[in-house]
């Protein structure tokens, strides 16, 4: 099978390696769509691999014993190896795994959990099935396309009555913005490149505010009436997000980290005299895929304007390239274009 190789600074392509075989619970899918999401940060810098992608919708081809799919099943493969033992994964919260990626939960048959490749090995619990009239490339955006701000909005119990903001415009926070609106909120989304705002009002935006405006807090004060936003969403990973959401979320409203911020300064007293609550977010739980399945079908018109682009997978390098200046949405690969 053809699998993305990274060669060095901005230097990548295909190489071959040996198809994977089905083992136990571990299925073979064959990957028809492959979602990028921030592999492409290490593109200019030193450095090889060929195990890149964590998103993939593809049929499955090969199965070792009966289980919960068969052969020609079309199925989105969810993130991660965890172990399926422990009570969050029985929960469905396998996200939270405290042994994902280690032995033995990932495959004995080394490089096979990328998706930037023709096929992978999963386990079968793993794969969701995708219902008629879904395509591939929609039905990957149940990953981390959508994934991550559909737990958020869930935890926060989003709804019409609510002005969210959403703080970053990666494909992450775009996403998010799909979610909000479906939801009927009223978004407010923080983001300072020309191309990434325009594309958030696209997809349904009421306001974006550039963060590197001076009063970008009283922006938004106005943009609310005074009162701040109901609820906020940190998609950005800078510490600077995460101030602000504290600044401007009214009391008692609802805060959710996304974006892996390392190191940021808060003061307890901020979050206890204005009653907030932070939710850590990652992705959703299996339990809540049904759901995730009914959105996509109604939202297939945002979907096609949130992914801007699709390359051949032989194409990584020109795809990784255009990740880097950011004048894109979500960019999906074609392992077999």
């Amino acid at each position: 099978m053809k699998v993305v190789a990274k060669f060095g600074p901005e230097s990548a392509g295909l190489i071959d390696k040996p198809d994977p075989v089905a083992e136990g619970e571990f299925v073979v899918v064959k990957i028809y769509s492959a979602p990028m999401c921030t592999e492409y940060k290490g593109f200019k810098n030193e450095g090889t691999g060929d195990r890149f992608g964590h998103e993939a919708a593809g049929e499955v081809v090969e199965i070792a014993q009966e289980g919960t799919v068969k052969i020609g099943d079309r199925v989105v493969v969810m993130p991660h190896y965890p172990c399926g033992k422990c009570y969050l994964c029985l929960a469905g919260e396998y996200a939270h795994c405290r042994d994902d990626q280690q032995a033995p939960n990932v495959p004995e048959q080394a490089g096979m959990t990328a998706t930037y490749a023709q096929y992978i090995l999963k386990r079968d619990w793993q794969l969701v099935p995708i219902p008629e009239g879904i395509s591939y490339h929609h039905a990957g955006m149940a990953c981390c396309g959508l994934g991550s701000t559909f737990n958020a909005m869930r935890l926060m119990n989003v709804n019409a009555l609510d002005t969210v903001l959403i703080a970053g415009l990666g494909p992450i926070g775009l996403g998010g913005v799909i979610n909000a609106v479906y939801r009927g909120a009223h978004v407010i989304a923080v983001e300072s490149h020309p191309y990434r705002a325009a594309l958030a009002k696209k997809l349904g935006a009421a306001a974006v505010v550039n963060p590197q405006d001076a009063d970008v807090v009283d922006q938004i004060r106005d943009l609310t009436g005074g009162s701040g936003v109901d609820k906020g969403i940190e998609c950005s990973a800078a510490s600077e997000a995460v101030r602000l959401l504290i600044d401007i979320t009214r009391p008692k409203g609802h805060i959710a980290l996304i974006g892996g911020v390392r190191e940021v300064a808060i003061q307890g007293g901020e979050i206890i005299n204005k009653g907030l609550t932070l939710h850590g977010t990652r992705h959703y739980d299996l339990p809540s895929t049904p759901a995730m399945m009914r959105m996509i079908t109604q939202v297939k018109p945002q979907l096609d304007t949130f992914i801007t682009h699709s390359f051949p997978m032989r194409q990584i390098q020109e795809a990784w390239a255009l990740q880097c200046t950011h004048d894109c949405g979500k960019v999906v690969l074609d392992p077999w274009a």
